[in-house]
């Protein structure tokens, strides 16, 4: 085994493990990998927000009983492998070992150190991205047919793990039009590689088309809650801020892959082109693009190196200790590895607020960041929800349900309900909608919401008693406020309400 490939493998190691160093133990699984757990529990060939890959992963992590190393497991892992595919890139160039550095740092220091501790179906996208790329780089240098086949392998998990991989496929088919590569389109196996993905990809279509294409309204209100606020300028800026102290050498990918090697591997170039083209046109958000970076870091890395070697050594330590300089310090805005309160103050410090990185979807600026808020006040709120739940008597737990405005609090309820022996949470919100009953005979509800102001709405009079009996205090959790109510004896007009409003929901989202 070649030195190289020993250091290769050394460093996809330290990737895997490095986040469970450095995280810090004081939070709770986030917010989006509750619902993928709670999507686990029910299997299908697709969900309201997502394809099905992740479930399955969920659904291995829930088999193991769900602890924090297996949610992080699967991110740790694939972000792990990714990292390989961007060696081998570069050892197939002739790289050696400061370009394998150099195609390391971007996942160390940079945007992938958190989507690559999130279970969040970014870390599959991501990975699928860099394997259809590697895949295409691959077949560009050997020309081996069966590289057409592990292409059309990738499409087709990778659209089964989030749809946007689509942008990807788009844009590197434009680019291999574009190129001289555009030769490619007479070759019959990409036509019998095409089949393989859309095989793949075709029980999720059916169950889309069955479920008439949840996905298209769940885009919809994305884009009227969150995308429309996305500006061309502020996306723009963020490529090069989510891989700030690497930005170079993801440059220098582009520059190795427009003018060197005679432009063999320009369709990276155009791809990377469509991409923030087509992102930019749909109002993608700043990380829906973090696909398309690996492949160029690793022809930077291998291009930098080649640089090194060619000019004065001082380049050599320039290029190494520019990301460690500026990176190392950007860590605890990647992972949450301190407590809350020593975060919020170290942001302060640094002035964070003043480059968007604490500034959530509400477009405002908070102490923590959106996703380090998104881990906090999960099990107070499942403590909390468990003490009001035992004020109840036998007889009217017997008619009682748990409902939760929105998916976390639902998913964290369930997460934790066996520990504090709770019934399953049902909600509206997100996928938790397919599971919802038709009927349910409304009496009394343990209610769990983030509206500050639910006692005063008039439908609390449907009932007859209505309790405030907590609220989460968490300072820095997203769901600071959060009321958990207790509604006893809903009458008639309640229940029908109740009723109409669940058919209505099914009805935008599912029928």
């Amino acid at each position: 085994m070649k030195k190289e490939f020993k250091i290769l493998l050394l460093l996809a190691l330290i990737k895997f493990i490095l986040p469970f160093i450095l995280q810090s133990p004081v939070y709770e699984p986030h917010r989006d990998e509750f619902l993928y757990l709670a999507e686990a529990r029910h299997m299908a060939w697709g969900y309201m927000e997502i394809p099905p890959l992740l479930s399955v992963f969920a659904w291995i992590s829930n088999l193991f009983g769900h602890g924090i190393f297996w949610i992080k497991f699967w991110p740790s892992l694939f972000g792990a492998a990714t990292y390989f595919i961007v060696g081998k890139i570069i050892l197939s160039l002739g790289g050696r070992v400061l370009a394998l550095f150099l195609g390391w740092f971007p996942f160390i220091f940079g945007v992938y150190l958190r989507m690559h501790f999130l279970f969040q179906p970014n870390f599959l996208e991501v990975f699928f991205w860099t394997m259809i790329a590697f895949s295409v780089f691959q077949f560009i240098q050997t020309e081996k047919n069966r590289w057409l086949y592990i292409l059309g392998l990738s499409i087709g998990l990778g659209m089964i793990s989030k749809y946007s991989v689509a942008f990807f496929v788009i844009s590197v088919l434009a680019g291999l039009l574009v190129t001289r590569n555009y030769k490619i389109f007479s070759n019959k196996h990409l036509y019998f590689a095409a089949l393989i993905a859309f095989l793949v990809f075709l029980p999720t279509l059916l169950w889309e088309y069955q479920n008439h294409f949840p996905v298209m309204v769940h885009m919809k209100e994305l884009q009227k809650t969150q995308l429309q606020y996305v500006s061309p300028k502020g996306f723009l800026v963020d490529q090069i801020l989510m891989n700030l102290p690497c930005v170079f050498i993801w440059i220098a990918g582009l520059y190795f892959a427009v003018f060197k090697q005679k432009g063999k591997y320009k369709i990276f170039a155009w791809a990377y082109l469509f991409v923030i083209l087509l992102l930019l046109y749909f109002h993608g958000k700043n990380y829906y693009s973090a696909g398309v970076y690996p492949v160029l870091f690793a022809l930077g890395a291998f291009q930098l190196e080649q640089y090194a070697n060619k000019h004065y050594t001082v380049w050599k330590y320039a290029f190494v200790i520019i990301p460690l300089v500026i990176g190392i310090p950007l860590i605890p805005l990647a992972l949450p590895v301190a407590k809350p309160s020593k975060l919020a103050s170290y942001y302060k410090a640094l002035h964070v607020k003043n480059i968007g990185f604490l500034k959530w979807e509400d477009h405002k600026n908070h102490p923590l960041t959106q996703d380090f808020a998104d881990m906090l006040g999960w099990k107070e709120i499942a403590a909390k929800t468990a003490s009001a739940y035992s004020t109840l008597s036998n007889e009217e737990k017997k008619n009682t349900i748990i409902f939760a405005d929105n998916y976390g609090e639902a998913g964290a309820i369930n997460y934790y309900r066996k520990k504090y022996h709770l019934p399953d949470a049902y909600s509206d919100n997100a996928s938790f909608l397919y599971w919802l009953p038709d009927s349910i005979h409304l009496v009394n509800i343990v209610l769990i919401t983030d509206d500050t102001q639910e006692m005063q709405h008039p439908f609390i009079k449907d009932f007859s008693s209505a309790i405030l009996f907590d609220s989460v205090t968490n300072e820095y959790a997203r769901e600071k406020g959060s009321l958990i109510i207790i509604l006893k004896g809903a009458n008639e007009k309640m229940q029908e309400m109740f009723r109409q409003k669940i058919e209505a929901d099914k009805e935008k989202f599912i029928k």
